[in-house]
């Protein structure tokens, strides 16, 4: 029974991650293709929100529930597969941390432009693009991981 739990609890919160990530990443494109900085600016309150909601709580539930269903299942931690994918959780970790601020820096450029009924700010376009650029290997690495979760191929990796 313990087993079954932590395997499902950690299968939701890979889905957590992935569909958060995936939905953030939908609407603040959508958003800031539109221009509007009202529009972004509450986008990007959203963004914020379910981010620190949806996806802090899941990046905390993914390594506990991966550490213990591993060592419940015998399956030691520098097993390629699994070294691989901690490697990649890690890397997502770095490249998420950066986005989070982005966001909320986001969100104010977008609100204070709103106030000024201003467009956006060059800093905002440049946030936008970083955001991006970190967003992109952030989201690759997460569907590796879920791969590898699924797939378990046999990996030589030695640290």
């Amino acid at each position: 029974m313990l087993i079954e739990t932590l395997r499902w609890l950690h299968i939701i919160g890979a889905c957590v991650l992935l569909g958060t990530g995936a939905g953030i990443a939908f609407f603040m494109w959508m958003a800031h293709r539109s221009r509007d900085a009202p529009f972004v600016a509450r986008t990007a309150e959203v963004v914020v929100i379910a981010d620190f909601m949806f996806t802090a709580s899941a990046v905390v539930l993914q390594p506990v529930t991966g550490v213990l269903l591993a060592r419940s299942l015998g399956w030691p931690l520098d097993q390629g597969w699994l070294l691989l994918s901690i490697l990649l959780y890690v890397f997502t970790g770095c490249c998420w941390l950066p986005v989070v601020w982005m966001q909320m820096r986001m969100r104010d450029l977008a609100r204070q432009a709103m106030a000024q009924r201003k467009e956006l700010p060059p800093e905002y376009q440049r946030l936008f693009a970083r955001w991006i650029a970190l967003g992109i290997p952030a989201f690759a690495a997460v569907l590796m991981i879920v791969w590898l979760m699924v797939n378990k191929p046999q990996i030589g990796i030695a640290l």
